[in-house]
């Protein structure tokens, strides 16, 4: 393991432990301009990650979801401190607090923890993935009619016109749930389901889920195959990743 993803894995715990002490106490909530909520433990946890970062690493740039930044040369960190705020504050434990670093666009050690659950999926390029210290891969499933897919809010899907391929692949897949945010993503890196589809993402959603499917065997584009995701994102086990992309194509 190298000083920077120990690092990250370190500053994501930490960040994700203070979050807990607003989970479930009903807690103020503020709402952005685009109308997505806001809370202090958002807030309270990225300046925790920042101001580790400011300690271990001066230098480096940051980008984050509340404090905004931007990456020179698309090296430096990005921080999600709250994935899933909407699940936060219904008290649903399926949130994440993400960290990466990149180097010229290009995740090179990714964090996601899932505080409430007890659960950290991480990687670095070319090392691997793992789920709580263990290696973990993507599902070994090929057929639609076995998998399990996960996907973003119903309404996200039809707003970017995307609830059509979703019904299509839902008349042949075993299921579809809306287990959204990262942790559908984390599933899919853990074998346990066999694709996300993320109708909308910015680069803090997906920078460290993009690589932490990619070392645990899977795939990570957008609704058309491209990598890297922009601001849309399909995560799959690699093995129907083209029959997902020809549902949405149709």
């Amino acid at each position: 393991m190298t000083p920077r993803l120990a690092f990250a894995l370190d500053a994501a715990h930490r960040a994700g432990r203070r979050t807990l002490a607003y989970f479930q106490t009903g807690a103020p909530i503020e709402y952005k301009q685009d109308g997505s909520p806001l809370t202090r433990a958002d807030t309270e946890a990225e300046r925790e990650i920042r101001d580790l970062i400011s300690q271990e690493y001066p230098r480096d740039d940051v980008l984050g979801e509340e404090e905004g930044g931007r990456l020179e040369g698309g090296t430096g960190w990005v921080i999600d401190p709250i994935d899933g705020t909407k699940s936060f504050v219904c008290g649903v434990p399926l949130y994440a607090t993400l960290l990466s670093f990149e180097e010229s666009g290009e995740p090179l050690v990714a964090v996601c923890y899932l505080p409430a659950l007890g659960e950290v999926v991480y990687a670095e390029k070319g090392a691997g993935a793992f789920w709580n210290g263990r290696p973990c891969r993507v599902s070994k499933v090929r057929s639609m009619e076995e998998a399990t897919l996960s996907c973003g809010s119903h309404a996200s899907m039809d707003a970017q016109g995307r609830a059509q391929g979703l019904a299509q692949l839902a008349q042949v897949c075993r299921a579809t749930r809306t287990w959204t945010d990262a942790y559908g993503h984390a599933l899919v890196a853990t074998g346990r389901i066999e694709a996300m589809i993320d109708p909308v993402v910015r680069p803090w959603d997906i920078s460290s889920m993009r690589l932490i499917v990619e070392e645990a065997g899977g795939r990570c584009t957008d609704f058309r195959g491209g990598r890297p995701p922009g601001s849309e994102a399909i995560s799959s086990n690699g093995l129907l990743h083209s029959l997902i992309i020809e549902a949405f194509a149709s």
